[in-house]
């Protein structure tokens, strides 16, 4: 019992750290500057993104407390910091985008997500197998977006 305690309050801090993240992307809504742009034909419905995130920032969080349960910070710096850097590049992304108004900048920015996102789940992967395939929903998505991101840019400049 002893053990789960802090197993269970490590768990609760790698969500509190993931819905941070949504939580600042969500003050930054799509509003009506975004509902006045051209959108390619398969963009998705904007009630789709709440759930799709929800369960992403939750799968995010699963994997990064599996790399922390099993190595401790110490024994996973490195993973768990970059984790942490792509979280702040998550956030970072609905500023650029809905905040300022900038899909360039944000097509840009969400390169790099991209790829610490892709840096990420193979530090991930290489030390506990799950905790890297609770990554690639998360990169499939994002690679969805950036070309999403990519394409309302390019039909509204």
């Amino acid at each position: 019992m002893a053990k789960t305690i802090p197993s269970v309050l490590g768990l609760l801090g790698w969500l509190a750290l993931t819905f941070v993240a949504a939580g600042i992307g969500a003050m930054f809504p799509p509003g009506d500057w975004y509902a006045g742009l051209t959108k390619p034909a398969w963009n998705p419905p904007n009630w789709l993104f709440g759930p799709v995130w929800t369960a992403l920032y939750v799968m995010m969080a699963f994997a990064a407390w599996f790399i922390w349960k099993r190595y401790g910070l110490a024994g996973a710096l490195f993973p768990l910091l970059v984790f942490v850097i792509q979280m702040v590049l998550n956030a970072a992304w609905s500023w650029l985008f809905f905040g300022l108004q900038r899909p360039g900048i944000a097509f840009a920015e969400i390169l790099v997500l991209w790829l610490a996102i892709l840096v990420t789940t193979i530090l991930f992967f290489r030390l506990h197998g799950v905790a890297g395939l609770l990554l690639i929903p998360y990169l499939l998505w994002v690679t969805f977006a950036a070309v999403l991101n990519f394409t309302i840019w390019r039909l509204n400049s």
